[in-house]
């Protein structure tokens, strides 16, 4: 801690004068303004109503969708290089299922049971289950990150922060875009994109794509890709405005993914000698053949959703707004534990998952008051299966079927005391209804279940002395989250507030629970998160320059922590079960800072700065054991115990230089810009390993493009991870059965050249 406290210390106070904490703001379009010399302002809904980014207070990035395709992100995950105390990644074992964390609070497993600590919205609408949300980035107007818990405004589990990824409006006039890409790995990609007005107050258009690419590596068991991508998606939205004060806005989406399963690497040799491969890309999975465990499962990724936004301007004043949202996915995948040709440590997964949402709003603006006040509800039901096939001599099911009901009433409230200082509170009701069926079994043979499509199966789970088949629970979970904020403005250029948060996440059951034990039975409970910030938004004079400096320190409670564990039902020394522990950890503090800043040092050179840096430390994890004398007691053991996907130190830095160019005898602008992107060390489990936690890494793309003067035509040449750094950012850690501990690996060294035609 000494180290980092110091760097960090040290690099704040070498940008003290510059008081920051830099929400990216929009950075294409301040780059845009550069021939006025000052950055344009960037106005975001941080608090459900358009602010300008550096009034807000409150921790918040906002990327534009120019940015993000300027510096060739692929997908949201890549907003991991660029923002502090951020990791967005992955998920192992699937190619769209979306890992978060925010200032050390998030959530690793994906199954039913979890939610996730961090929320990610849709255009204003919470989507409760990570599978899918790896977006790809197209048709997108900016992505927000807001940083700390959001428990006032925001819908459910946002205990951590927030990612809104909101999507661009229709033109007033007819517009066409087609984007194409081709890169190595056999990359192809087509992007085309429309809006039609049919009339003055009413539009429709949409969005077209299709993203494909070879895998990284191979199968050198089945002779397939290994994680190739075969996306395709559609959104369509229609707008109306049927009267001067009432705009209704329709919008749906479908995304299909057909990519082959993401297989790890092993780190270690198996105990029938199979050595550790060369390419960690490369797999030795043998899951797919296994006859009877997969009937009818094909590897595929289909969600999709409706969301209709209505508004209506009752006056100056006041406006009502509803949000009514339905979505649902399904997913099935096929994850090799063990990654070899042999059935020790298979499991094919089905994940079901269905939402509907309903959210009222009444936000008011005064000459010196500003508020929001709002009704939230949600019915979701979340659905899993799987086996996981042991040494080919015994199968483990689980089915896992949760519905939620979760209601919530909030306000929040800004006035401004005088000219200088403003006073911000708010709070938020929540109540979570968990009703959860949990059903395991064991079968004998190495086949699969009958639920996935082994008929033969024979079942075993009656002989094992105290296990229950069918486990059903139901909890209620209920709070009050609080939050305020001071702002003093002594000018308009500098903005320094202090602020308190409260984030709450409800309690449920293990998806994959032995419900023999009473304790599991119990289910485990909610956690909670106290946050207090300080920060300072400032543009300095000239407005070239823009800086945002936050601290802040939390209290974090009940923190889940869902892992597995390998059975011997029988005590004979060898694996037969498998089966999931999840430990409420007592109490963790949580202390960091971070720093952001854009410049446009002159008319053609820009830079954006991220830094972060964070100390996440348990302070009591108890377990039980026993005293000299053979007594129960409590242990603390929470100096043995990590934050899991919490890098010490984050920092960034993109740089862009843009000049006139002219191509082809066309006039245009000719941009070069860099990334450079660097994490500290990274454990991926909360009890550190060597082999599977992630050393610190640094990550350095680079990108050439041109674009006319007009702006119809553009071309920008893209390469990433240009070092071809290997780094982990997903584990498997099961040694006890075949040494299977399996990494999952970012992407290697790619390129990619893009090209766009606009029409209008």
């Amino acid at each position: 801690m000494s180290r980092t406290f110091v760097m960090a210390r040290a690099a704040a106070l070498s940008v003290l004068p510059l008081t920051a904490i830099m929400f990216t703001a929009e950075p294409a379009e301040a780059q845009s303004s550069a021939s006025e010399g000052a950055l344009e302002e960037v106005v975001v809904t941080a608090r459900r109503r358009e602010e300008s980014l550096q009034d807000v207070p409150i921790a918040v990035s906002a990327f534009s969708g120019e940015f993000l395709e300027g510096i060739g992100a692929i997908d949201i995950t890549a907003l991991s290089q660029t923002t502090p105390n951020t990791t967005l990644e992955v998920s192992r074992a699937t190619n769209t299922t979306l890992t978060a964390y925010i200032r050390g609070v998030g959530q690793q497993d994906p199954l039913a049971g979890f939610e996730g600590g961090v929320g990610i919205y849709l255009d204003d609408v919470y989507l409760a289950r990570p599978q899918g949300t790896v977006f790809d980035i197209y048709d997108v107007e900016r992505v927000e990150v807001l940083r700390g818990p959001q428990g006032t405004l925001y819908g459910r589990n946002t205990i951590g922060g927030a990612v809104k990824y909101v999507t661009r409006r229709l033109a007033d006039r007819p517009e066409l875009e087609i984007r194409g890409a081709v890169g190595d790995f056999n990359q192809l990609d087509l992007i085309v994109k429309g809006s039609l007005p049919l009339a003055d107050n009413f539009r429709i258009g949409g969005t077209a794509a299709t993203f494909t690419r070879d895998g990284f590596g191979d199968n050198l068991f089945t002779g397939e890709e290994n994680a190739d991508k075969d996306t395709i998606g559609i959104r369509l939205s229609a707008e109306w405005e049927p009267a001067d004060n009432w705009s209704v806005r329709l919008a749906g989406d479908y995304t299909e993914d057909r990519s082959s399963p993401r297989h790890g690497h092993r780190l270690l040799p198996s105990f029938t000698g199979a050595e550790v491969l060369d390419d960690v890309f490369d797999t030795r999975a043998g899951i797919s053949t296994i006859p009877g465990s997969n009937a009818g499962l094909d590897p595929l990724v289909d969600q999709g959703g409706l969301a209709l936004n209505v508004e209506w301007d009752l006056n100056d004043n006041w406006t009502l707004k509803s949000i009514t949202a339905a979505r649902e996915d399904n997913s099935e995948g096929l994850i090799d534990f063990d990654n070899l040709p042999e059935n020790t440590f298979d499991a094919p997964v089905i994940y079901e998952n269905e939402q509907f949402s309903q959210e009222f709003q009444a936000s008011f603006s005064g000459d010196r008051s500003a508020g929001i006040f709002g009704l939230y509800y949600l019915d979701a039901n979340a659905f899993n299966a799987f086996d996981v096939i042991i040494f080919n001599l015994q199968t483990s099911f689980t089915l896992g079927d949760y519905d939620t009901n979760a209601w919530a009433v909030y306000g929040d409230y800004t006035y401004d005391l005088s000219d200088t200082l403003s006073l911000s509170v708010g709070g938020r009701y929540t109540e979570d209804e968990r009703d959860a069926t949990v059903t395991r079994e064991s079968f004998a043979g190495g086949l699969g279940s009958p639920f996935f499509g082994n008929d033969d199966a024979i079942s075993i789970t009656d002989p094992i002395p105290g296990f229950v088949p069918t486990f059903r629970g139901n909890r209620t979970d209920s709070d009050f989250t609080p939050r305020a904020s001071l702002t003093w403005a002594p000018v308009d250029e500098h903005r320094f507030y202090v602020s308190y948060n409260e984030g709450f996440k409800g309690g449920g059951f293990d998806p994959r629970g032995a419900y023999g034990i009473p304790e599991v039975r119990e289910g485990f409970e909610p956690e909670e998160v106290q946050a207090y910030e300080i920060g300072a938004k400032s543009v300095w004079p000239g407005g070239r320059l823009q800086t945002n400096f936050a601290f802040f320190v939390s209290d974090y409670t009940n923190v889940q922590v869902p892992g597995s564990i390998i059975l011997d039902n029988d005590n004979d020394g060898e694996p037969d079960g498998f089966a999931g522990t999840t430990t409420n950890a007592g109490k963790a503090e949580i202390m960091g800072a971070e720093f952001e800043a854009i410049g446009q040092f002159t008319d053609n050179f820009s830079a954006i700065l991220a830094l972060g840096w964070i100390d996440a430390d348990y302070t009591e994890w108890l377990i039980g054991g026993e005293d000299a004398d053979g007594n129960p007691i409590l242990i603390d053991i929470s100096d043995e115990r990590e934050f899991q996907n919490t890098p010490e130190l984050t920092a960034s830095l993109n740089l862009r230089y843009e000049f006139p160019f002219r191509l082809f005898a066309a006039d245009g602008d000719l941009a070069l810009s860099t990334l450079v992107a660097y994490r500290d060390d990274t454990f991926q489990f909360e009890v550190p390993d060597p082999l599977v936690d992630q050393p610190a890494y640094t990550l350095w793309d680079a990108s050439v493009g041109w674009t006319s003067a007009e702006g119809r035509y553009s071309m920008t040449f893209h390469g990433r991870n240009l070092t071809d750094e290997e780094y982990i950012v997903a584990n498997y850690n099961f040694p006890t059965v075949d040494s299977s501990v399996i990494g999952f690996y970012g992407a290697p060294r790619t390129w990619t050249l893009t090209g766009t035609v606009r029409f209008y």
